[in-house]
Order: C-alpha cells, then sequence, then structure tokens
C-alpha cells in the first residue's frame, strides 16, 4: 500500500468513526461563498481539526470544516475552507481533503474560487465556467503514485468534464444566469501577479488567474471523479487598471455576487445529480 494511501485511510477511518454519511458530489467553496454551507440541511459537520493527520486551512474567513448534508435532495459533502499550496503546505497535504471526499463516496467534484480576470471581455462580477486549465503549481501527482487511486500517467484531456460543463451551461441559460466560459490558470501565490505576468498569462490563454483549483482537479481527475468548476471574476488582474489589488476588494465583489453564485450552485447541484442515475 502507498504512503499517500495508508495516510488517507487513517483519515477515512477517523471520519467514519464520527460521521455516518455518502455524499454523491462534492463542493469546494471559494471566496465569498463560506456561508453557502450554512444554508443547506445540515446533517453533520466535522472540523477539519478533529481529523487525524489532516491539513488545517490557516486563510482569515475560512471555517475550516467539511458539512455534511443535503441541496435539494442531493447528498453533499462541501468543503467550508480550502488548503492552499501558499499556506506552506506539501502539495500532497492540499490535494488530500479531494482524495479523502471522494474515498467519502463523492463521483463528482463542484470546484469553485474567486479569481483575476486576464480576458479583456470580462467584468468583475463575471461568472466563468472552466473548460480548461493551466497549472503553474507542483503537480500533485510528483512522487510515489497511489496506485489505488488512480494510474501513474493519467490523461488530461477531459479534465473538466464536458458533460457536467454543459449541465452546468444550460442551468444557467435557464435560470438567467450570465455565464462566461475559459481557461484557468492556477499560480502559487500569496502574492498577486504582476503585469508582467499577467501579460504572460495572457499569451498562453488563461482568461482568469488564481492560486488554487488547477491541484484539486489533477488530482480529483487521477482519481476518477468527474469534475466541473466555476470562477467568480472578483477583480480584473494587476495591469488591466491601474487601481492596486487588495484582498478586501476580492472579498468584497466575491460577497456582492454571492447571492447569484449561490443560485447558480444550488440549481446546477440539482441537474449535475441527475447525471448520476443515467
Amino acid at each position: 500500500m502507498s504512503k499517500i494511501y495508508s495516510r488517507l485511510e487513517k483519515c477515512y477511518n477517523c471520519f467514519k468513526s464520527k460521521i455516518n454519511f455518502t455524499p454523491d458530489i462534492a463542493l469546494v467553496l471559494g471566496s465569498g461563498l463560506g456561508d453557502y454551507a450554512d444554508g443547506i440541511e445540515i446533517e453533520a459537520a466535522l472540523p477539519y481539526s478533529e481529523i487525524e493527520d489532516f491539513p488545517i486551512s490557516t486563510v482569515a474567513g475560512h471555517k475550516g470544516r467539511f458539512v455534511f448534508g443535503t441541496v435539494n435532495g442531493v447528498k453533499v459533502v462541501i468543503m467550508q475552507g480550502r488548503v492552499h499550496y501558499y499556506e506552506g503546505y506539501k502539495m500532497e497535504d492540499v490535494v488530500l481533503p479531494i482524495r479523502l471526499m471522494k474515498m467519502m463516496g463523492a463521483k463528482i467534484l463542484f470546484l469553485t474560487n474567486a479569481a483575476g480576470g486576464v480576458n479583456f471581455d470580462y467584468h468583475a462580477g463575471d461568472f466563468m465556467l472552466i473548460s480548461d486549465q493551466i497549472c503553474m503549481a507542483p503537480s500533485p501527482l510528483i512522487g510515489e503514485n497511489a496506485d489505488e487511486l488512480g494510474v501513474r500517467f493519467p490523461d488530461m484531456s477531459n479534465i473538466y468534464n464536458s458533460e457536467l460543463r454543459t449541465v452546468v451551461r444550460d442551468t444557467a441559460k435557464k435560470i438567467g444566469v450570465p455565464l462566461q466560459e475559459g481557461v484557468y490558470i492556477q499560480l502559487t501565490g500569496p502574492n498577486y501577479e504582476s503585469p508582467a505576468e499577467i501579460r504572460m498569462v495572457r499569451t498562453l490563454g488563461a482568461d482568469a488567474v488564481g492560486m488554487s483549483t488547477a491541484c484539486e482537479a489533477i488530482a480529483a481527475n487521477h482519481a476518477g471523479m468527474k469534475v466541473v468548476g466555476i470562477s467568480c471574476i472578483s477583480n480584473m488582474a494587476c495591469g488591466i487598471t491601474d487601481k492596486p489589488l487588495t484582498h478586501a476588494e476580492v472579498q468584497e465583489t466575491a460577497d456582492r455576487a454571492a447571492p447569484l453564485f449561490k443560485k447558480l450552485i444550488t440549481e446546477s447541484l440539482t441537474e449535475l445529480n441527475g447525471t448520476l442515475t443515467k
């Protein structure tokens, strides 16, 4: 048994000793969405600090717990606060929660984040369905492969599942929520990007930039989960406007967009759950 899987089993056994719940969909909440989990039909909650050998989120505003419950009858596990590479954790730690939710039973991973807009056609407050990604942080698959989870060299041609993207796209249209679609790039952070770096990532083909998500999608895809993701464009990236970037601005925009974002997530979860019964 790989060391990665052995550690994962330890976390899973700790979870099972406290919570009796099998989710179908896993949801990771980005900035501005932290209180979404408080509004669902909660069956149980488990702080990360109560799971043996589990990384703890240190970012202000992240509650740092799993919430288990239902959204319109859909059984979900929600990460209320994610772990970032820039916090000083190893990449293995950053994606451990994703792998654990897979072990819990989740078949779909729904990723959300607050991101900087790189595409000139975007505006703060827009939502972007992630069609593909570029990961400029270390791959979470470097090192020993967890054969119990997936193959050594996994295919990444459909990281953001095309069927699930269609479901979210159609859902957004049905409820009247405008939705951009583009490529997300993950840099390490925690500093915001320089104007030259933003010009670079635009040249590479990115439409939005952030400090999470891509590594989580890689780990989920490796483990056989179907992945879908949405970014809230919380600000235009450095150099596009003359305004200096602050975390307060990111949080303010994300909070302002949160009600519409929550509506899109709720309706999408309902429709995504339908794909599991096909």
